[in-house]
């Protein structure tokens, strides 16, 4: 027999650390990747666009109460650009316009064909065009475009993951390796942030794409070789997981072949609040997510190596608050002590009515800066429960086509990421100040608090009868007897690895 070092190496990584968190793992990395690459921009602008330029252009301009004897050597770090806060708005939402049309089509491409090779593509896709960021930047158009296109790279990631999460999280495990999965959104916004902001200072704001852009080719060569679809092709995985993973997702259809019943899923009452709080909740998120920095920057005038710092701590916070409450919520479950639709409640009440609180008192303190950074803190930290909460939830109702409805949902909630900065641009142009983000406040807050009340009365986290509906008759039409409605008692088995 011929010695194989990376089947050695697999095999030995696959008896130390169980395969689902290797994929897990490597799933949080590349969301990270991904998410780091998509908010790098919303960084780096605040030193690519010429401040002063715009002031000088502007008939009227309205300093922010905030401001102080210091801010000139803050409005000194001008870049060449000459952008306006619409046009600044318009290039940051042109990545969401590719983002909306990829959703549902990598949803089923999925499912039918190899969600680990479309979750590959979507890294390929942004990779490339963060490379080409530097020099698209220079004309306006063809920065949108690219960044349409890093869009529709980056919309493959959600449909894709949820498809592998679907095949590769035991029931028990669920919240935990979905949120150690999507906390991957907020590591890469931490790093992304924070070195966005050193790598600036180091170099220079185009150096900020370069190392960006390469240092994920290591990722893609790890996820070619060590994560598969699913347990059945995975080749390094002990068998007790193997058995242990599929005895507790059960006998599910694997041909990825079964009709979608449309009908059934656009007049589900658990689906359709699924699909609005998402809605809602991203607004919150792209506010904190594309914005922070900005106002960070022009209301606050933190300088720009501060607001690296100061803009990735509440990421940091967040990463560490979601992976904690999702081991907690599984503990619960698992104890009997919580029901899935509770855990489901629960985050996504913490990712709602707290950071409407925060966002509430913001309004109030105004410039005291410490205040505003405690507050946006605790904001984007109680937003990592959406992870195992409403990002966790479609696998809970329809575990078999958990990639299209993400696809779905997240559709609807992309035009958020497209209207908030057109919308943030409108409200604040030539008008940075906490008068006109208090505005903006105010409208997120009772986002959130019309989510709160449709999820608490409506949410649920039971699988849903039309699910097994379908596959009855699917097995009919085959000819076989369909092994799901057997298998009822059997999935709480599982024990630890």
């Amino acid at each position: 027999m011929v010695f194989q070092p990376s089947s050695w190496i697999g095999n030995t990584i696959a008896r130390w650390i169980p395969a689902r968190y290797v994929f897990a793992v490597l799933g949080s990395i590349a969301l990270a990747i991904l998410y780091g690459l998509k908010v790098n921009l919303s960084v780096a602008i605040v030193v690519m666009v010429n401040h002063t330029s715009q002031h000088t252009n502007s008939s009227i301009i309205i300093r922010s109460s905030c401001s102080t004897n210091d801010t000139d050597d803050i409005k000194s770090q001008d870049g060449p650009f000459t952008w306006g806060e619409s046009q600044q708005g318009l290039i940051l939402s042109s990545y969401y316009w590719g983002y909306l049309i990829s959703q549902i089509p990598a949803g089923r491409i999925s499912e039918v064909f190899s969600a680990k090779w479309v979750m590959f593509s979507a890294v390929v896709i942004n990779i490339i065009c963060t490379l080409l960021t530097p020099v698209a930047a220079q004309i306006e158009p063809l920065l949108m475009f690219l960044r349409c296109v890093e869009g529709v790279g980056g919309g493959f990631s959600f449909p894709a993951m949820h498809s592998l999460l679907s095949k590769w999280a035991p029931v028990e495990e669920r919240s935990t390796i979905t949120t150690i999965v999507y906390a991957g959104a907020a590591l890469g916004t931490v790093l992304s942030v924070l070195f966005s902001g050193f790598i600036y200072t180091w170099q220079s704001w185009e150096a900020v794409f370069y190392w960006m852009g390469s240092l994920p080719v290591i990722w893609c060569l790890l996820w070619a070789w060590l994560v598969e679809d699913d347990t059945t092709r995975q080749r390094y995985i002990t068998e007790k997981e193997r058995i242990l993973i599929q005895k507790s997702l059960g006998d599910k259809d694997t041909s990825h072949k079964m009709q979608l019943p449309w009908k059934k899923i656009c007049t589900s009452v658990p689906f359709l609040v699924i699909m609005i709080t998402h809605f809602c909740n991203n607004c919150c998120w792209y506010v904190l997510l594309t914005e922070l920095p900005k106002y960070m920057s022009q209301v606050l005038y933190f300088r720009m190596e501060e607001n690296s710092l100061l803009s990735s701590l509440p990421y940091l916070t967040l990463w560490i608050f979601s992976l904690i409450l999702g081991k907690c919520l599984d503990f619960g479950r698992s104890k009997k002590v919580i029901s899935t639709t509770a855990a489901r409640k629960i985050s996504t009440l913490c990712a709602s009515v707290v950071p409407a609180a925060c966002l509430l008192a913001v309004t109030f303190v105004k410039c005291e800066h410490i205040a505003v950074v405690a507050l946006m803190t605790i904001a984007v930290t109680a937003m990592g429960g959406m992870f195992s909460g409403v990002l966790a939830n479609h696998i809970d109702i329809a575990p078999q086509y958990a990639g299209t409805l993400i696809g779905i949902t997240n559709t609807f909630a992309t035009i958020p990421g497209i209207l908030i900065p057109i919308f943030v641009g409108e409200i604040t142009h030539a008008n940075q100040t906490t008068e006109q983000w208090s505005i903006i406040f105010y409208t997120i807050v009772g986002i959130l608090a019309f989510e709160a009340v449709v999820y608490l009365t409506f949410g649920s986290g039971e699988e849903q009868s039309w699910i097994r509906s379908n596959e009855t008759v699917m097995s009919t039409d085959n000819n076989t007897v369909d092994p799901e409605l057997q298998k009822n008692q059997e999935s709480k088995e599982i024990t630890e690895l």
